[in-house]
């Protein structure tokens, strides 16, 4: 009790306050700009923490965290540009309620979501770090293999009617993250010869060009410009029946986000994108879905919110980082004398519970800033488009620039823009392409590790009690999905 006591002590403390206040509004706008991830602003904290207090740095650096989490999601509405990639499943319903008009609405259901899957992921974070962190340590390599296969059942449900479209496009994303030097072997694959292409191409950049390089060019077509109409304030808040609606997708958004979080090399894409699917699948509403659902908008954002606490949880538990993000939030502790792991709760109590305490403190600070952002953000959209796309552009050069420091990334960006451009003439999907992205890698090097210590023996597939599990799910999922197709195209 005296360890909480002192945690809320240090915790309300004005200049640590202050610091939350920063490090948190810093995340949003970090995490507001196409291609500036979550990482590369905990990066820029770093050579200020070396004058702060390590409950200070931490307080920090955490809410450098959260807040970029949430802020993805502001440019995903009122642009359809994802500003990191774990928001790129809010542009799926965001972006089309910032089109009619409801972005203000749309930001405020994305703030309630994140402040909630904040909020519960640190009661998780609090009473639950030994016990969750040890289940994430029993996953196995045919373990990950066989996630990142149900994760591919997604594109199904994602591709709506267009399931043969969405099956070549995820086909696609697969055969795009085969490009460049094999984990396993390191031999070099797809490269032809080209020295850049060996490095394969970085995720930042296929979601500028896909998202952000191809809206630019579908807006140059438009000989009249779509007027743009904001509703005012009052209306941005949500209505009593709209709260009650999206109670439950924050539950599952939650779950399924604390779940993804706290195993390690996953992260908030792999869940958003899950969470949005089962919700989906399950919804007796499903005909809303991609056309401006405020459930759907609710579940990615809770669920990207649930990561962070959840991939804290290995980390400061065990010292095993749950994410990118995590990795270089672990770094930059190592750097001020922090070391996280079991001997952390036992050694630096004071530090563990005022980090506990401040973990919340983030969550109000993000949820008064996001009805700000809620308020201000949309009148973006009554700048004109001639004025905001070149803008835009030129942060999107920045951005996937920044991403490694050079010309290349530039490039492409530019060619899955073109890429992306044409899928959206030919009406395409564009999440299977970014799912295909994200997952081949993970199942392809896990398989292959699986197969190197089982001595090539397939069987560990269902041999292995999780993976078996993740195995009947995929198997459920892709025929519930091709069930529901059939209905719908028979209604």
């Amino acid at each position: 009790m005296n360890y909480w006591i002192e945690g809320f002590r240090f915790a309300f403390q004005p200049t640590n306050l202050l610091i939350i206040l920063i490090g948190t509004l810093g995340g949003i706008i970090v995490g507001a700009l196409p291609g500036i991830t979550s990482s590369m602003g905990i990066i820029l904290l770093i050579p200020f923490i070396y004058y702060l207090k390590p409950e200070t740095a931490l307080l920090m650096l955490a809410g450098m965290y959260a807040g970029s989490m949430f802020g993805g999601s502001i440019s995903a509405i009122i642009l359809g540009i994802p500003g990191t990639p774990s928001a790129a499943a809010t542009v799926i319903d965001g972006y089309p309620l910032g089109q009619q008009g409801k972005a203000g609405k749309a930001i405020n259901t994305a703030v309630i979501a994140s402040f909630a899957g904040g909020i519960l992921s640190g009661f998780c974070l609090i009473f639950l770090s030994p016990l969750l962190a040890n289940v994430a340590l029993k996953f196995s390599p045919i373990d990950y293999f066989s996630l990142a296969i149900f994760g591919l059942t997604i594109i199904a449900s994602v591709s709506g009617r267009n399931l043969v479209k969405g099956l070549i496009a995820g086909l696609f994303g697969i055969l795009v993250s085969l490009v460049g030097i094999e984990n396993i072997r390191g031999t070099e694959r797809f490269t032809f010869g080209i020295p850049n292409l060996s490095s394969g191409f970085e995720l930042l950049s296929i979601l500028i060009g896909v998202f952000a390089i191809t809206e630019i060019l579908i807006e140059l077509e438009r000989k009249e410009r779509k007027m743009q109409f904001i509703k005012p304030i009052s209306e941005n808040f949500l209505t009593l029946d709209e709260l009650k609606s999206i109670l439950i997708p924050i539950l599952v958004g939650t779950i399924i986000g604390v779940f993804i979080g706290i195993i390690p090399g996953t992260g908030g894409t792999i869940a958003t994108f899950l969470a949005y699917n089962e919700l989906k699948r399950w919804s007796k509403n499903k005909e809303k879905f991609g056309k401006g659902a405020l459930e759907g908008v609710a579940v990615c954002e809770s669920a990207n919110n649930a990561v962070t606490g959840g991939a804290l949880i290995p980390m400061l538990a065990l010292g095993i980082p749950g994410d990118v993000v995590t990795a270089v939030i672990l770094g930059a502790l190592i750097l001020i004398g922090v070391r996280p792991g079991p001997l952390l709760f036992s050694g630096r109590p004071d530090l563990v519970y005022t980090f506990f305490v401040g973990w919340f403190v983030i969550q109000f600070f993000m949820l008064g800033l996001g009805f700000l952002s809620g308020a201000i953000a949309p009148y973006i959209l009554k700048v004109s488009r001639k004025i905001l796309m070149p803008i835009v552009f030129i942060l999107c050069i920045i951005g996937a620039f920044t991403i490694r420091n050079n010309l290349y990334d530039i490039g492409v960006a530019l060619v899955f823009g073109l890429i992306g451009y044409f899928m959206r003439k030919h009406d395409f999907p564009l999440s299977p392409l970014i799912l295909g992205v994200i997952l081949g890698p993970i199942a392809e090097v896990n398989l292959n590790r699986a197969l190197i210590l089982s001595k090539n023996d397939w069987s560990i597939i269902v041999k292995s009690p999780i993976s078996l599990m993740f195995v009947i799910l995929s198997i459920f999922s892709i025929v519930f999905s091709i069930i529901s197709t059939r209905r719908e195209g028979r209604e």
